[in-house]
Order: C-alpha cells, then structure tokens, then sequence
C-alpha cells in the first residue's frame, strides 16, 4: 500500500491543454525503464465538460500501454471521475495485490480506479513521485507498507 498527498497544477508557462498531472509510479524497473503509475489530473476534477471530468484519475504501465493508447483501446476503463481541486493537497492511496490495483482519493472508502490487468503482470519494484509535463507539483507524507 503506498499512501501520499499530494498537489499539482499546470506550470504558469504550460500549454493550454496541460492538466498538472500528478501521482505514484510504482513496481518501477531498473533505470525506470518499466513501470505502473496512478496520475491525477487536478484541473479536469471540477471542469465544466463531463467527459473531461471522466478523465480525472489515469492508470498508465509505461512504456508500452501511455494513457492514449488505453484510453483509444479500452475507452473508461483505465480511467475515472474524482473531485479535485487544482493546487489543493489531495491524499491518495494505492493498494496493489498480485495484478489488481485500486486508487483512493481524499480519503474515499471506495476507489474511484480500479485496475483488474496491471500490465506489467505480478512483478515487483520500486515506488517513484511522478509528475507529467507542464506541471508543477508537491509531494508530503509518503508511506509505504
């Protein structure tokens, strides 16, 4: 189980499509080659668009299945609403067993992600902050059990 807060928004001098994605990497390869990541995409959580909103929370497996291509194969199954706010602390938590991982926000008793497929199968590694293009994020209390 990896909990966190965590707090990200686009950088002054993003693009404008750039959504401040922010989250945890986790059964990280050597040299990062290979890895899982829950993200979080703070400015589409209250956004006016529904379907923007749908794309609040993403599960990638890097660098084989980026969130395009799943969300192009599979649309809304790797991907999902959560309220967020962009800038505030948002507390997650992963919990990972065997190929199954479940994503929980601002302290939910549900996930609001689940994933039945981790790509990456049941393997082992690291945990990593990561942090997408255009954003600039913040990271406190990370704890890993």
């Amino acid at each position: 189980m990896i909990e966190a807060e965590i707090a990200g928004a686009p950088r002054k001098d993003a693009p404008q499509d750039m959504r401040g994605f922010v989250g945890m990497a986790f059964r990280v390869q050597p040299h990062g080659s290979r890895f899982e990541c829950f993200f979080l995409r703070p400015t589409n959580g209250r956004a006016d668009d529904q379907l923007r909103r749908n794309h609040s929370t993403q599960y990638i497996s890097y660098p084989d299945f980026p969130w395009y291509r799943l969300r192009e194969q599979t649309p809304g199954v790797y991907e999902s609403y959560t309220d967020l706010v962009p800038g505030a602390w948002t507390p997650i938590r992963i919990v990972v067993s065997g190929i199954q991982a479940q994503l929980y926000v601002n302290g939910a008793e549900q996930p609001c992600l689940v994933v039945n497929d981790l790509k990456l199968g049941e393997s082992q590694g690291q945990i990593a902050l990561w942090i997408g293009a255009g954003t600039k994020a913040y990271f406190s209390t990370v704890v890993v059990k």
